[in-house]
């Protein structure tokens, strides 16, 4: 299930995520569903139902989950087959680098 069409004009593509990419991204991230339900403002029944491959849920709701994802830093690829890779995040703090530890900011 990669959710339907609602939402998307006549001619556009709309943008779909597949269970298994949502899988693989929280994999790269190391998010739970709860993770991801929080990242993304829904439902933790809606991640589990839609990895899960049951049901279809409308686009809206995917492009939600599909979000969450590129604002962590996942870029989804298509071609040849859809899968995953970790890219860079935006507006995401890091923290403090190792390097750049001290006692001052070690706490």
């Amino acid at each position: 299930m990669t959710g339907s069409d609602e939402g998307v004009q006549s001619g556009e593509v709309p943008l779909v995520m597949t269970p298994a990419q949502s899988r693989a991204a929280r994999g790269l991230l190391a998010w739970s569903e709860a993770d991801l339900a929080n990242k993304a403002g829904c439902d933790p029944s809606l991640v589990k139902t839609f990895e899960s491959g049951y049901g279809d849920s409308p686009s809206g709701q995917i492009e939600v989950l599909r979000s969450a994802f590129t604002a962590a830093g996942i870029v989804f690829t298509e071609s040849p087959m859809p899968g995953v890779r970790l890219g860079e995040a935006r507006g995401v703090d890091e923290g403090t680098r190792l390097g750049n530890l001290t006692t001052e900011n070690d706490r």
